[in-house]
């Protein structure tokens, strides 16, 4: 019988093992980021935002140039860089605690303004890199080392959804939220990465897709029980879908 190759790793992607914890969601999201950047023909020219957090070491395992942000501040920093070098595709890379909390100034004017640079956001509902704090998309009830009886929506609020924000900003070209956890979703997810990052090529704007992500390790869970309460728990309080979409194709 012919052997058959059906999985194999988007050059883009460093021949390396990577430092995550089992069940992060990050490596499968590093892969969808790079098959999108090569179905569009943009990797030679492509100009990754990392900022701070586990989502940083992203410059590790994509072959891309890369400029490191401080703290929260991927968007102005991306801005710089695309309004400097109109001529690159610019993305910006973050995690949950990095764009939703110290830097919520920064996304939300640059989707404002229109920016057409794109951001990748990855919500695992905790700051994973410092040690498990809430975080502005913990959900209620759940524990972190800063609230370790459980989020209480009168003292800390709601968890904030921040793909239904930017998706309400008029100068937003695209906004969605997808997850990883299932092949049905991994196909959508993929899709939507792609139109995101469409909007950049075709001069249309700012795009947005916000991951839903498990974090086994602060979430004390296996990588299996990771991965289930991102449909359990995560999914019914951050829906999944499209929230924006000026590109006039079919989702």
């Amino acid at each position: 019988m012919e052997e058959q190759l059906v999985y194999t790793r988007p050059d883009v992607v460093a021949d390396r093992a990577t430092h995550y914890c089992p069940g992060c969601h990050h490596g499968t999201i590093h892969k969808l980021v790079a098959e999108a950047l090569i179905d569009l023909g943009v990797v030679d020219k492509t100009i990754c935002i990392g900022s701070i957090g586990c989502s940083v070491f992203i410059y590790n395992y994509l072959n891309l140039d890369t400029v490191e942000a401080p703290h929260g501040r991927a968007p102005a920093v991306a801005t710089g860089v695309k309004r400097a070098r109109p001529d690159k595709f610019v993305f910006s890379y973050q995690g949950d605690g990095d764009l939703a909390s110290i830097g919520m100034a920064e996304i939300m004017h640059c989707a404002n303004r229109g920016e057409n640079v794109s951001v990748v956001f990855v919500n695992n509902t905790v700051y994973g890199m410092t040690g498990g704090q809430m975080a502005p998309t913990t959900l209620l009830g759940q524990k972190a080392t800063t609230c370790p009886a459980g989020r209480c929506e009168e003292l800390e609020g709601l968890p904030i959804r921040m793909a239904e924000i930017i998706g309400g900003l008029g100068a937003t070209a695209y906004s969605a939220r997808v997850a990883v956890d299932s092949i049905k979703h991994l196909k959508a997810a993929k899709k939507a990465l792609r139109k995101a990052f469409a909007c950049q090529v075709e001069n249309r704007g700012f795009g947005f897709v916000e991951f839903l992500a498990a974090c086994p390790t602060n979430w004390k869970m296996t990588p299996i029980q990771a991965n289930e309460r991102v449909a359990s728990e995560m999914i019914p309080h951050f829906p999944l879908g499209t929230f924006k979409d000026t590109t006039g194709e079919e989702q």
